[in-house]
Formats: structure tokens, C-alpha cells, sequence
């Protein structure tokens, strides 16, 4: 079943305090800041009736604040405005982002009554002191007993993290993905630390004690996590930031890691290794390759205008390379055909 969210952005709303990089109004959009009823409803049929709609599974879904943190009147009456869109079957549930320590056993209760399926939780990292320099208010404490209440009541779980963040390094991020993978959520999303206009993180910038990674770096890690949370059967649902028209306008972001295909350059690079591991490891130069893939990965294997195709006959001198699409292969799988033969060595993603 192909899954359609039907975004509503509750901007900064429920939030004690303001995280280091946040701009939510860059981030989600031109969203009003009080939902009403007659938006709510046109802009959920806007998304039912479009004509590129796939599939008819469809979610209701709050971001870009602390929903459980809001005033509780105020969470009924956005829940029950997506009530008999439920009841009529026309989406199946409703998806809430919210902090680890704005839960309790009554807010989780009236989630329960309404609908709510899918609670994501904002930890962005599982080390304390990056928490504490991101401003974040909670430990990583709070993460792990969050999740445990949430599975206890039968909720889907969704983990956001962040790379680059002020303090972080490869060895905390890394303890980071070991620490969420215990915790199995049934989702992720990984986004680069980008530092937005009228943020915390942009005056440490200009200041020079903020220094963000760089887009390789922040490909490296991210292929780390990617390839950890695989092994784990955990899905990255997204991978870097969404873009926004406000983020499009000049001087938006400062610096960082920002990509409007950034999970496109992860996945090419992921692709490039692995071909790169099997002509090594098969020794293979100055001969013509066949490399066999899933049609649906044909763009990440090539890479961006051929660049991958063009490097790796460069590095290991090949004559050509042919690619040969083969629709019952596994997507994030890659195979090298010699001699009428097919190995598989390994995956990109989940």
C-alpha cells in the first residue's frame, strides 16, 4: 500500500523552549499558526483528490512543534477534526510529532481515543551533551522512556535524529545509531545540521565556534547510519531536509550540508562503493562490466550526469560498463555479471 501523509505544521507550538538550529517557519512553510476547521478540511481534500494520488492509504499527520506539549483542549480539537475522515475510511490514522518528555499517561490515552497510530519523537541525538548544547531541554533518558510508554500502548514509533550538531563527532553519532537501533522504532529520519537565518546556531556561526560539516562528511555519516539501521530492519523514511520555498530564498541558510537531493547523493555514494568492492575484489580492469540492478535504482547507480559510471571506469580502467535492469531484483542490491554469472555482494538501504 502506497502511503500518502497529509501534512498540518503546528509551528513552534507546544515547545518550552527554542533548540539551537530551529526555524520552523523556514523549515515547514507557509503555515498558519492556529489550524481551523475550514482549512483543515479543504486542505485534507486537496491532498485526497489530486490527480497524482497513488495507492489509498493516507495519514493525517501534525509536525514542526511539540503536539503532546500543546494546551490539551486544543489537541482534542485538531484530533477531532480529523475524526470523521477516519470514521469514513478516507484516511487510516493520524501521525503526531512531539518531544520524549512532553508525555504522560493521559495525553496518551486521548491519542489513543482519536485515532493517532504513528508518534515520532524529536531526540536528534542520544548524547547528553550535545542535547544540552542544542538547547534541547530533555537527556537521552527521556528518549528511551518515552518509546517504552509508546510501545506499551501499541503506537508505531518514528526516531528524528541529526548529524552535525554542536559537540557531536563520528564516535557520538555512531553511539547515537547504536542506541536508537536498541530501542526499535519502526522508523527514522536522519536530517544534516544546516545552519538557518535568525537561529542560535547562526550566531555561533558568524561567531567561528559552530563549524558545520561539509557534504561529504555529512555523506559519510549518513551512509554509516543507513547501512546500521538496514542491518537492523529499521527504515530511513527520509533522509536531509525537505525544501521549502522559504528556504529557497537568499540567505535562508547560512551553511551546512544542504541538498535538495541530499539522500540522492547518499544512495549514489552507497552504490559507488559497492561497485567499487566488487570490481577490487574480483580484480577486474581493462575489460568491459555488466552490473545488474533494480530499474528503480538505475539513477543512484549512474549518479548525478554519469558521474559514477565515468570515475569508475577511470579507476579501474575499464573498457565499458553496461547496465542490465532486472525487475524482480531487490532495491539497494547490486550484482556484477561475469561470465554469464551473477554475485549479489551487498545492499545500499533497507
Amino acid at each position: 500500500m502506497t502511503q500518502m501523509i497529509i501534512p498540518f505544521f503546528i509551528v513552534y507550538q507546544g515547545c518550552p523552549n527554542r533548540c539551537i538550529y530551529c526555524n520552523v517557519h523556514k523549515t515547514a512553510g507557509n503555515f498558519s499558526e492556529r489550524i481551523t476547521e475550514d482549512t483543515f478540511r479543504k486542505t485534507v481534500h486537496k491532498y485526497l483528490n489530486h490527480p497524482k494520488r497513488k495507492g489509498n492509504g493516507a495519514e493525517i499527520a501534525f509536525y514542526g512543534g511539540n503536539f503532546t506539549g500543546m494546551a490539551k483542549d486544543y489537541q482534542a480539537e485538531l484530533l477531532g477534526f480529523a475524526s470523521p475522515f477516519i470514521e469514513k475510511g478516507l484516511v487510516y490514522g493520524v501521525r503526531v510529532s512531539t518531544r520524549p518528555d512532553s508525555m504522560n499517561n493521559e495525553i496518551l490515552d486521548q491519542l489513543k481515543r482519536f485515532g493517532v497510530t504513528t508518534v515520532e519523537i524529536g531526540a536528534q541525538s542520544m548524547v547528553d551533551e550535545v542535547l544540552n548544547l542544542s538547547n534541547r531541554g530533555h537527556g537521552a533518558s527521556d528518549v528511551s522512556a518515552a518509546m517504552e510508554m509508546l510501545k506499551e500502548r501499541g503506537f508505531k514509533t518514528g526516531i528524528h535524529l541529526m548529524v552535525g550538531l554542536p559537540g557531536d563527532s563520528q564516535s557520538g553519532f555512531e553511539y547515537t545509531i547504536a542506541k536508537t537501533i536498541t530501542l526499535k522504532p519502526d522508523m527514522v529520519r536522519i536530517h544534516p545540521t544546516i545552519v538557518l537565518q535568525d537561529t542560535g546556531l547562526a550566531e555561533l556561526f558568524l561567531k567561528g565556534t559552530y563549524h558545520p560539516l561539509g557534504i561529504p562528511e555529512a555523506i559519510d555519516m549518513c551512509k554509516y547510519a543507513l547501512k546500521r539501521f538496514a542491518e537492523a530492519n529499521i527504515p530511513v523514511i527520509r533522509l536531509g531536509l525537505q525544501t521549502t520555498r522559504e528556504m529557497e530564498i537568499t540567505g535562508s541558510i547560512i551553511a551546512g550540508p544542504y541538498h535538495p537531493a541530499f539522500r540522492s547523493l547518499v544512495e549514489e555514494s552507497m552504490f559507488f562503493d559497492m561497485a567499487s568492492a566488487m570490481l577490487a575484489a574480483g580484480q577486474i580492469s581493462k575489460q568491459e562490466v555488466i552490473f545488474s540492478l533494480s530499474p528503480k535504482d538505475v539513477s543512484f547507480f549512474l549518479g548525478h550526469k554519469n558521474k559514477n559510471m565515468q570515475t569508475l571506469k577511470e579507476l579501474f580502467r575499464l573498457t565499458g560498463i553496461d547496465v542490465s535492469v532486472d525487475p524482480v531484483q531487490e532495491r539497494g542490491t547490486l550484482a556484477m555479471i561475469v561470465d554469464g554469472r551473477k554475485s549479489i555482494i551487498g545492499r545500499s538501504r533497507h
